[in-house]
């Protein structure tokens, strides 16, 4: 069983995910949210450094705070898929970052 203060780490990861599917699944469907292309692109890349500055703080958590659970986390299944969601949140932000950057460069 997980703690509490992890499994809300892991709800608020899944949610950055979700949120960062549904921002460039609406700018590929609607090619702007905003009307403006300038502005499209300054949300796409504060909300992906926002994004990526979650699992960015959990690796430094984990390196400097917890450096014993290291072992842990790699040895069974359970630490595995949590390295997982913080590597496809980090690549989500990422995306995010590259889409309004290509938005910020197009205009």
């Amino acid at each position: 069983m997980m703690p509490t203060g992890q499994q809300r780490k892991i709800a608020i990861l899944c949610l950055l995910i979700f949120f960062a599917f549904v921002y460039m699944g609406l700018l590929s469907w609607m090619k702007t949210l905003t009307g403006n292309p300038l502005l499209d692109g300054v949300v796409g890349v504060l909300a992906g450094l926002y994004i990526c500055s979650q699992p960015a703080a959990n690796a430094v958590d984990l390196l400097f705070f917890q450096r014993f659970s290291i072992q842990q986390l790699t040895s069974g299944w359970s630490g595995l898929r949590w390295l997982a969601l913080n590597l496809l949140t980090f690549l989500m932000g990422w995306l995010m970052i590259t889409t309004g950057a290509m938005r910020l460069a197009a205009r």
